[in-house]
């Protein structure tokens, strides 16, 4: 073979393998990656919901029940109060990506699954609900000795290459982190292989974190970062949140792990008196002034003040507690940090 010739099927090979798509590239094994056989399931979208009974749901929820789903359009969709009513009942609560679940049941291509991190006496695994299978994927559990990329921003785009976006993620996503820049971080995705994400979007956490315990005003500005988003039932993302969705994601993003349902978390915790709250304390609501069932909670935000996302058609906002019908349905306050 001639020098040119040589030389021309260098070249080739080269331009063969920088054609390469990005999925099909593997990221430099993570010192943190561990070698095990034992696999464990996750959210393999951006935003899970989770619904009571498996199949057919409204045309306009087919943007959650496709891989990927579409937030945005989802909710956008969603343009009366009856839309989003309707969920009532139908919608049990979501998932972030990349979040631990156990598999409960399987029907057709439905399957039902425990949230792990959302705790319920509904079941000791973690908060049920089905979804459809394409939005969970079984992996080995090869990157929990890694930092974690937790989202602080309110969402964040996951890119390919630092350019090409590959996905939204909603506040609170965690993911493993197994490179670290100046101003990026790579991290491992559920089934998609390594992204990148912007330094400035996330916090980085040590493996098997320890957040210091936040105070009360830390609770409560990081919820006033989602004032004016508009309620949605079940909701536990930055794409919308119920009362209770929003309450414990912001003491999740503080490392203090709280029941999923307004009813459980008024049981938890520690009682204070009305006289003696402070910010980050949560206030619960009763039918029967008060006297009922716990139906709502709120976050006490100071002078007499709270922040809630309050019902279908309303959004998360900052009002006074003796607004009317909490100050009539006001059944006590409990607190979670010292």
């Amino acid at each position: 073979m001639t020098f040119k010739k040589v030389m021309m099927a260098i070249m080739l090979y080269i331009m063969a393998f920088s054609l390469v798509p990005y999925a099909a590239q593997a990221a430099e094994p993570a010192a943190c990656a561990a070698k095990t056989s034992v696999k464990k399931t996750y959210i393999n979208v951006s935003v899970a919901t989770l619904w009571k009974e498996p199949g057919t749901k409204r045309q306009m929820d087919q943007h959650v029940l496709s891989t990927p789903v579409n937030m945005k359009a989802w909710t956008s969709k969603m343009s009366t109060v009856k839309d989003r009513l309707w969920l009532t009942g139908k919608a049990e609560t979501q998932a972030l990506y990349g979040q631990e679940v156990t598999v409960l049941k399987t029907s057709g291509s439905w399957v039902q699954v425990a949230v792990k991190d959302q705790s319920t006496p509904k079941n000791s695994k973690g908060y049920p609900g089905w979804l459809p299978k394409a939005q969970v994927t079984a992996q080995p559990a090869a990157y929990e000795a890694c930092q974690t990329a937790g989202v602080k921003a309110k969402t964040a785009v996951l890119f390919h290459d630092k350019t090409t976006p590959f996905m939204e993620v909603s506040f609170n996503t965690e993911l493993p982190i197994i490179k670290s820049e100046t101003n990026w971080v790579q991290v491992m995705t559920p089934a998609n292989g390594a992204k990148w994400l912007k330094k400035s979007d996330i916090r980085i956490l040590a493996a098997a974190a320890v957040i210091p315990k936040p105070t009360g005003t830390a609770l409560l500005t990081t919820g006033k970062q989602f004032l004016g988003l508009p309620y949605l039932w079940s909701g536990v993302s930055a794409y919308g949140y119920d009362c209770s969705g929003f309450t414990s994601s912001v003491y999740r993003y503080h490392g203090i792990s709280i029941p999923r349902d307004a009813s459980e978390q008024a049981k938890k915790g520690k009682a204070v008196a009305k006289s003696s709250l402070k910010p980050g304390d949560l206030l619960f609501f009763a039918y029967n002034n008060g006297k009922g069932r716990v139906h709502h909670v709120a976050m006490y935000a100071g002078n007499g003040k709270m922040i809630h996302s309050p019902k279908a058609g309303k959004r998360v906002e900052i009002i006074s507690m003796n607004t009317s019908p909490y100050k009539q349905e006001y059944a006590g306050a409990r607190r979670y940090i010292d």
